[in-house]
Parts: structure tokens; sequence; C-alpha cells
């Protein structure tokens, strides 16, 4: 197949892309989980694009405000009522800038994918807003709804269940095409075999069936049908956690190339915090359906400020450490997180954290912004080994420092949730409001 795109989808070509796999440079990705996986790394770390650049200037194509998303638990019996409410997601607020990537991070359950889920409208949210192109979807009807598939597409995470059997590849990436009269139909099967050889599977195995893939294939799969109505916001939902080694660096390769070209936006949920690292420019953490840390890819990584984020990133290995000997300290959190159905109340990380004090349990933490580009949700923000013995936002929030309000103190209109950031901010070391 010539590398020439004659019908004008000028996506990258197989060319463009590594010929054999293994990871970007230690800046990047991290190490692997082996030693072949190490050598690997640097083997292919010349051949790796470079980490994706934030532009600050960029405009904001998506704008979630206070989302939330609530899933009843219904009692057995013959008559089942509501008894309860699982808070999957619980006022998540971020904005997306246009052509740019924002990484969700956080363990398993924090609700990152649900929240992924609620942006491309498969689930209707609870509360809150989702703002695409200056316009509020979270009411939009069914039938609005299909132009917005063309805009806002998800990579699925399980590469099993999110292919119909039934179907064969080329029916599968080819239903968008026909669904939304992109091409005629007799295009549509060339178009089919052009991407199926851009996610680096053989153009000729269109028709068959997604059980005679393996499961990094059937991701390439779900990459391809994702990305054949070019949409402006890309939901990518563990979209290299199926993926070999080998493979892994290639799709990201891929992906960056398809996010220069065509300026889409990514909302990238992963567990791998280094493919995270080196694909966003932004990063959010999240924890029990909330967002506890919001920044600039080079201050969450260098200079994290909530305890939660900070544990995540001590079980990161760090290869340079490696190289000079001796181990970085583990963070080990204690107990498990708990229930969403039941929450702890005021902060939701303190039944787990070393840090929390009496007004943890009382009052919630705003998502205050703590520099240029960087919030934190937690009364001792702090660098590692420099929390504050005081809360920070205590009188911000107009109380003490056991949480018990102040009589005739009025909370600062600082300490707002809102999505974006603001030109001035709370310096944690002066205790005083900055700006740039």
């Amino acid at each position: 197949m010539s590398n020439q795109r004659p019908d004008g989808f000028g996506m990258p070509n197989d060319n463009q892309l590594p010929v054999t796999g293994g990871m970007p440079n230690e800046d990047a990705f991290g190490i692997g989980e082996n030693a072949e996986d190490d050598a690997a790394s640097f083997v292919e770390a010349e051949r790796a694009h470079a980490a994706s650049v934030f532009r600050p200037d960029a405009e904001t194509i998506l704008e979630v405000r206070d989302l939330r998303m609530y899933f009843p638990v219904k009692s057995a019996g013959i008559v089942r009522r509501t008894i309860g409410h699982v808070q999957a997601v619980d006022g998540v607020s971020f904005q997306l800038p246009a052509g740019g990537s924002l990484g969700l991070v956080g363990e398993s359950g924090c609700g990152k994918s649900t929240t992924g889920r609620l942006i491309t409208r498969l689930y209707e949210p609870t509360g809150g807003s989702i703002v695409f192109d200056g316009k509020d979807i979270t009411k939009t009807s069914a039938r609005g709804l299909k132009p917005l598939r063309r805009e806002i597409q998800m990579i699925f995470q399980d590469p099993y269940t999110s292919l119909n059997p039934r179907h064969t590849v080329g029916s599968i990436v080819g239903a968008p095409l026909a669904i939304h009269h992109v091409v005629p139909k007799n295009k549509i099967l060339p178009r089919v075999q052009e991407l199926l050889e851009i996610v680096g599977l053989n153009p000729e195995h269109y028709n068959r069936y997604p059980h005679e893939f393996s499961g990094g294939q059937r991701q390439r799969i779900g990459i391809a049908r994702a990305l054949t109505l070019q949409p402006k916001v890309l939901v990518a939902d563990e979209p290299v956690s199926a993926l070999d080694v080998s493979i892994q660096a290639q799709v990201i390769n891929l992906l960056q190339d398809v996010q220069n070209e065509f300026g889409i936006s990514f909302l990238f949920v992963a567990h791998d915090l280094a493919v995270v690292r080196h694909f966003c420019p932004e990063v959010a953490v999240m924890y029990l359906g909330k967002i506890v840390e919001i920044a600039d890819r080079e201050t969450l990584y260098n200079r994290p400020n909530h305890p939660y984020t900070q544990a995540l990133l001590s079980a990161v290995p760090d290869i340079k450490q490696a190289s000079v000997g001796g181990r970085r300290e583990r963070i080990r959190l204690q107990g498990d997180v708990p229930s969403p159905i039941n929450p702890p109340s005021g902060c939701r990380f303190r039944t787990r954290c070393p840090l929390a004090q009496e007004i943890c349990a009382r009052v919630e933490p705003p998502l205050l912004q703590v520099g240029k580009r960087h919030k934190v949700a937690c009364h001792f923000a702090g660098e590692l080994g420099h929390h504050p013995d005081r809360p920070v936002t205590a009188s911000l929030l107009g109380v003490d420092d056991s949480g018990t309000p102040n009589p005739g103190a009025t909370p600062s209109a600082e300490v707002g949730n809102e999505p974006g950031f603001s030109d001035t901010w709370f310096d944690l070391e002066r205790k005083t409001m900055a700006s740039a």
C-alpha cells in the first residue's frame, strides 16, 4: 500500500514509526519490568518521540465543572429500593486545552474510567456540566448526540469486551464511516485497510473476527476505530496497558503523530505514571472519586504536594538512582481504600494519610491553587518531608486548626473548586496570595 493518503486522511505510516519496539529514555518512560526491557529502552531511546510539550496559549476545548456520577445501590427482594449510592465521581473539575493532553491517574476504582465515559456521554451524569466547544452537552438528547460522536471518541480499556465478536474487523472499523457518511461505500474498505496498517496490523486481515487476534492486537483495532472519524477529543482509557513492551512506544508515537497532525485533544487515563509523564504535559491525580492534585508535568513529578501523590510516585522505579546505587524509600500506605458507598467525612484520604489531624475529619479540603499551574486538595500540603504542622487552609476556610468555624470569619473566595487556573494563587511558604 502506498504511503501517500489519496483520500486526504494524511495519517502517519508505519515507516515513520520505530521498526522495532522498545521504550523511550528514562526521562520519558522510566524503566521496564526486567533487564531485557531496560536494555530495549536504551536501544530505542534515540528513536522515540520527544515528550509532548505544553502550550499555555491553547484555547480550552473541554471544560468539566463539578461533575458527579452516583450509581444507585438496590436492596434485595421483590421490591427493590435504593438504599445508597456508589459515589464513583464526586465533584471533578478540570479543563482540556485544544490539541493538548491531560493525564488522569490513580488507583483502580478511583473513578478515572467513569470520568471518561461521562465525557463521551456513555453515562448520564448525576450532576455538574461538561462544556464542549462552548456548549453544555450534559443535557443533550439522544438525537443530538449523533453528531457529537464524531467529535468525541474513546479507546476502551478492555479490548475483549469492546469489540463485537459477531462482526469482522472490517465492519467494526468501517461502521463509523458508514453511519456518518464520511466516505462513499466503495471507499470504506480501502480506508479500513489503511487504518489497520497504521496501527500495526495486517490490512488483509480485515475479514477476520476479534477472537482471531491477541489482546494487544484487539486494542490496536480499538485505536483504529477511535481514529476513524478524526475526532477533536479522544478519551484514551489505558490505551497501551494491553500491549507488549516492544509495541507500547510505537503506539504512543502513533498517538503523538495523530495529535500533532490533527490537533486532537487527549484525556489520557492510565496507571503507568511513566507513560503519562511522556504523553501528558498536565496530570491530574484522582482518589475515591475526587481530584486531589493537578499540575503541570514537571511540578507534579518533581515537587508533589499531596501525600497520596507522593506515595504513588514513590512506587515508580527510578533508573537514575539505581545507576548510582541505593534505593528510593517507598511510601507504603496503610489500610484499604474506603468504600465509595460510604466515603469518610472531610478528606477522603485521611483514613490512610500519615498527616491526618482533626480538621481532616471535619472539613473537606478545597482544591486550592498553590502555584501558577498547580492545585492540591490537602490541609497540610507541602513537599515531601516539609509538610506544615498546622493546616494551611484554616484561615482561608474561616476555621481554626481543629476545623471548628471561627465566629465572624468569612471563607475566602480563592478556595472555590473552579476548573482551570487563576493568575493568582496561595503561596504555601509565605501563607499569602501571590501572582505571576
